[in-house]
């Protein structure tokens, strides 16, 4: 044991006269925390839109208002034909446009149908996709308004009536930064931890000192622990810290169940450390050591559901999701700070994480032992 604490000391007091290290771990957890959940916003607003209007009656004006008023577009202006609507299209100018034939509104009137045409700019496809629905929505409430004043309503509806009435759990405003605030945080934490222990051991080979310590009489596990253990600790300052600014800017907070968020934290810390030294053991510099974790990490953020569902991935990558350790952090980061989950609900993550930590943490040892 004193081995192992005479590391611990000599790691800590490494860690601190570097400071870039120092920036990694207290301001960088702040300043992605503050900024990225605002830009990370999959609302999208103010979508460019365009109106060819052909017909030029009191319906089409009223629809055209309607649009420019939802709150979702911004109506560049009126082209006066499908050949200019489409320049504009082709230029970047609007992201949709509706083109309203002549006798629209006749139509509509004397038939109880119409037809309009919708061209969208589907380079983004996210964007195209949801400017389409928030149009269609709009059309058919629009139409829906319109046969209400238009269709005298009998005393008795021969029609059933549904009210419903609709509340928000967990996220009551459904807002996506109150959504990705909990991933980040995990993503943080993953990214600090893991960079950081990736370039522990290479360090020590390229200051020259791994010889002296494997002449030394410290053993490989106390070796590869004393490596690991500040960085552990330093994992729950990033965490609190990350915490608090939740709370404050964001006001998210895990409640009572605090203790159960720092427990699977402790036991996740371990496991991506583990990963972090593995990757130490096989580079010969920090440049490689920063690269090979860099590769990984983005597979393992992009594979987590931090921005997408992991239901909507493909068969295969679902399958690697659930081998990903992130996924389970973001998972337990968002069930504790959003639903207040408590250790029976994050038991079977729990569990798998352990077993992961075991995993990656066994192998860090036997492959420091192989190529000392």
């Amino acid at each position: 044991m004193r081995n192992f604490w005479f590391l611990v000391i000599k790691e800590f007091r490494q860690t601190f006269r570097d400071p870039a290290i120092l920036r990694m771990i207290f301001i960088m957890p702040a300043l992605q925390l503050l900024i990225l959940p605002f830009a990370a916003d999959y609302e999208v607003k103010n979508i460019d839109i365009a109106i060819v209007d052909y017909d030029r009656s009191a319906e089409s004006a009223r629809l055209a208002n309607k649009l420019a008023h939802s709150g979702y577009f911004h109506l560049v202006g009126h082209a006066p034909s499908h050949k200019e609507a489409m320049h504009w299209v082709a230029d970047d100018k609007v992201d949709l446009f509706i083109e309203i034939p002549v006798g629209f509104a006749r139509k509509w009137v004397s038939e109880d149908k119409a037809s309009m045409a919708m061209i969208v700019n589907a380079v983004n496809g996210t964007k195209g996709n949801l400017g389409a629905a928030y149009t269609l929505g709009i059309l058919n409430e629009y139409n829906d308004e319109i046969r209400q004043e238009w269709i005298q309503v009998p005393r008795v509806s021969p029609f059933p009536l549904i009210k419903v009435t609709a509340s928000n759990r967990y996220n009551k405003l459904a807002n996506y930064q109150t959504f990705m605030v909990p991933g980040i945080l995990a993503v943080l934490l993953t990214m600090v931890g893991g960079f950081l222990s990736a370039l522990n051991i290479v360090r020590e080979k390229e200051i020259g000192t791994i010889e002296q310590i494997n002449v030394s009489p410290i053993k490989k596990h106390e070796f590869v622990l004393g490596k690991l253990f500040p960085f552990w600790v330093l994992g729950f300052v990033i965490l609190t810290i990350g915490l608090f600014i939740s709370y404050v800017v964001h006001g998210i907070t895990p409640g009572p169940n605090a203790a159960v968020l720092y427990l699977f934290s402790a036991i996740y810390l371990f496991a991506i450390l583990g990963f972090g030294l593995l990757i130490s053991n096989f580079t010969s510099t920090q440049q490689q050591a920063m690269m090979v974790a860099f590769f990984f990490m983005l597979i393992f953020i992009l594979l987590s559901g931090l921005y997408t569902q992991i239901e909507s991935m493909p068969d295969w990558a679902q399958t690697l999701a659930w081998i990903n350790p992130v996924t389970y952090m973001v998972e337990v980061m968002r069930m504790v700070l959003l639903k207040g989950a408590g250790l029976n609900e994050i038991w079977p993550h729990l569990k798998s994480i352990a077993i992961g930590g075991l995993i990656l943490n066994g192998l860090a040892v036997w492959s420091y032992r192989k190529r000392s």
